[in-house]
């Protein structure tokens, strides 16, 4: 005798333990999102919401801002002019500005090569150990002048 399989009541009718996608109930739309999506001819409101900038805590943001902008950079760069017009001699801050300060080594622009050779030659040393002992020698380990 062959046996058929019966087909019992869940199979045809699966139970809450089967697989099943929960579809959540549909949203109620608010009353002038219909009136805008029957005028315009087309319901924007997904796109709408998608786009809507949200607004964030200036504590979140801020910090982010002020790494794109260098402000500590900067900072750091006004600090070292200041310094530069105090410590060093005026004929020779009336000739050369620092210009930037990268991988320690702070770059000066001289406005002539009569002056990029006084200072290379005769001040290079007193620029250097000055500069060292106001920043410290890890930060400012070498000057470069150059003509500009």
């Amino acid at each position: 005798m062959i046996q058929t399989p019966t087909v019992g009541f869940e199979d045809r009718f699966p139970t809450q333990s089967q697989n099943y996608i929960i579809v959540p109930p549909p949203k109620k739309i608010p009353a002038r999102q219909r009136v805008l999506a029957q005028w315009r001819g087309v319901d924007l409101s997904p796109l709408e919401t998608a786009k809507a900038v949200r607004a964030r805590a200036v504590g979140d943001v801020l910090p982010r801002v002020m790494t794109d902008l260098r402000i500590d950079t900067r900072r750091a760069e006004a600090e070292l002019v200041k310094v530069w017009n105090s410590l060093i001699d005026p004929n020779i801050v009336a000739h050369a500005q620092p210009a930037g300060l990268r991988k320690g080594t702070l770059f000066v622009n001289v406005d002539s090569s009569v002056w990029l050779s006084e200072i290379v030659r005769y001040r290079r040393k007193e620029i250097l150990d000055r500069l060292q002992h106001s920043f410290g020698k890890n930060l400012i380990q070498r000057i470069s002048f150059r003509v500009g």
